[in-house]
């Protein structure tokens, strides 16, 4: 089988079977099989894909495991010779499946492949980044400090804001909103950490990639159109505490001992963490 595809579900109702449906068209050029991983969700999203949407397998977890454990339920059920991980509220290009397939024949040491991934303003998401240094904590994504100095060094790097993302390239990691995963590159690396509940998995897991000696690419040719969750609505406050104490959890597995930046990284992070909470909770 060529491929495996790996949506993981939680209270998706709203956005599954546009993802699912733009899925049926790659299945008339690559045999493949679609695995929706139901993290319990409570909206009827498990009844709603076997009603319509019957050729993917439903596989309900029982309890939220959280995106890598939700994957990683997905990888073991899976036999493709790719796995495609791809968020339920993503919409694949015409072309995205076959672009991506192409491109691992011609690069056989490329573990990880992403999309150009599209907002729907039609602005591109800076889904390609490289790997997050003590100050990506500080001016990450969504940082104040970014917002405030959105040209700052720090930040470019960590973005690669400098770079029109039109052409290809090999980059330090992908968004796993949408990654093409090479099923040897995952025999040798593992699946997904599950210390990460959500957020931080995929620069995780790319890392992972990097140190068994594989590429990760980013090809434009695949297009993704994304409609990501964050908005200026208020978000379940787990959702913020979890993504600072995954970012964490990253700084400790990855940057060499240092008791004081350490410390430092960890009071920030945290502190970022308290902000946003309180901002969050005066939104709509």
């Amino acid at each position: 089988m060529d491929l495996s595809v790996v949506v993981v579900t939680w209270n998706s109702r709203a956005h599954v079977l546009d993802c699912l449906r733009s899925l049926e068209r790659g299945r008339e050029a690559l045999s493949m099989e679609v695995l929706v991983v139901d993290n319990a969700s409570s909206d009827g999203t498990p009844d709603l894909v076997r009603e319509c949407a019957p050729w993917a397998r439903v596989i309900e977890t029982g309890a939220n495991l959280g995106y890598a454990g939700g994957v990683n339920r997905g990888l073991a059920a899976s036999s493709g010779e790719a796995v495609l991980v791809l968020n339920p509220d993503c919409v694949v290009g015409a072309d995205a499946l076959v672009v991506f397939r192409a491109w691992m024949r011609d690069h056989p040491r490329c573990a990880v492949v992403g999309p150009r991934i599209m907002n729907p303003d039609g602005s591109v998401e800076l889904s390609a980044r490289s790997f997050p240094s003590a100050a990506a904590f500080l001016f990450n994504r969504y940082s104040l400090l970014t917002w405030i100095w959105p040209r700052n060094p720090w930040s470019r790097r960590y973005l690669l804001s400098d770079w029109d993302h039109a052409s290809p390239r090999s980059v330090d990691w992908v968004s796993g909103a949408c990654m093409w995963v090479r099923r040897a590159a995952i025999e040798q690396a593992g699946g997904m950490d599950e210390a990460y509940f959500m957020f931080n998995e995929d620069v995780d897991w790319c890392h992972a990639m990097a140190d068994h000696g594989w590429t990760v690419d980013y090809v434009p040719a695949a297009e993704v159109l994304h409609h990501v969750g964050a908005s200026r609505h208020r978000v379940a406050p787990r959702v913020i505490r979890e993504r600072h104490r995954g970012m964490i959890h990253y700084y400790v597995k990855h940057h060499r001992p240092n008791v004081l930046l350490r410390a430092l990284v960890i009071v920030v992070v945290s502190c970022r963490a308290q902000l946003m909470l309180l901002a969050n909770a005066f939104r709509n």
